[in-house]
């Protein structure tokens, strides 16, 4: 199904900080290959059928190339994202107002932390919602009051997967793909119990951001590293497409976590 998507240019991406395990800010950035590599993400989901809508970067927000994390929109609804770290506070407000400004009326400003698609993910009507890290769990009532889809909280027990998305990917309405060591036990059983059938990671593939990937039930993108993953998705009739995108995962990022989904009413 095509999909309407926001991006947001890595005009100003750079390690500059670190907030997560793979920041490293002495290690150089190549900003001409990031937004290469960006834009080869951008025009294959436009070549996909996609609608690709583009937020204008703001200096000093180095890590608002990573849209996921500005809002969840469901049904027409935006639940605006208030992030955990000083660096990342001011992304939040950006987003909700290019949001309202583009049509969204039906937003929400929230009380307690969340990270938006970081750690909402939306698996057929049951939100899927990430804490551990990074999202406040009181968020997640938060959450299921605003959207109404049942929320089912899990929590990230390994601190290079701070965020859901960087620990499971959404394939279809009851099918995903994650890393079980990422989650706690009490997490790891729920996730047997709600999806049986559900594609296990290897450790290879998860430390490679493997999981950080966009289905849109036909097509997977994702990390072109993921060599074991991208098999077992073609085995069970999906077309994986690798990309490289190396400088991102500097800053603890890839596919998803460039993409966020505007879901309409």
């Amino acid at each position: 199904m095509p999909r309407r998507l926001l991006m947001c240019s890595p005009s100003h991406f750079d390690v500059t900080y670190s907030i997560n395990p793979w920041m490293e800010p002495e290690k150089p950035v190549d900003g001409g290959l990031a937004l290469a590599q960006w834009e080869r993400l951008r025009d294959l989901y436009r070549e996909l059928g996609h609608t690709v809508d583009i937020i204008e970067p703001v200096g000093g927000l180095p890590d608002m190339v990573f849209a996921a994390n500005g809002a969840t929109v469901i049904d027409g609804r935006v639940l605006g994202a208030r992030f955990r770290h000083m660096e990342r506070t001011a992304e939040g407000p950006v987003y909700l107002s290019w949001l309202r400004e583009h049509g969204f009326a039906e937003t929400h400003w929230p009380e307690h932390i969340n990270e938006g698609e970081g750690d909402y993910l939306l698996a057929g009507r049951r939100l899927l919602a990430g804490t551990g890290f990074r999202t406040d769990p009181r968020s997640h009532a938060e959450a299921q009051e605003f959207f109404g889809p049942p929320v089912t909280g899990l929590t990230l027990v390994d601190p290079r997967y701070y965020h859901l998305d960087t620990a499971l990917a959404v394939l279809g309405d009851d099918e995903i793909m994650y890393y079980p060591a990422a989650f706690s036990p009490g997490s790891r059983a729920a996730l047997r119990e709600m999806f049986p059938d559900a594609l296990l990671a290897t450790d290879e593939d998860a430390a490679v951001f493997g999981l950080n990937a966009f289905g849109d039930g036909r097509h997977v993108l994702l990390p072109e590293a993921a060599t074991r993953l991208a098999a077992a998705l073609r085995e069970r009739g999906y077309e994986p497409i690798g990309l490289d995108l190396s400088e991102l995962l500097k800053a603890g990022g890839s596919v998803k976590c460039c993409t966020l989904e505007l879901r309409a009413g």
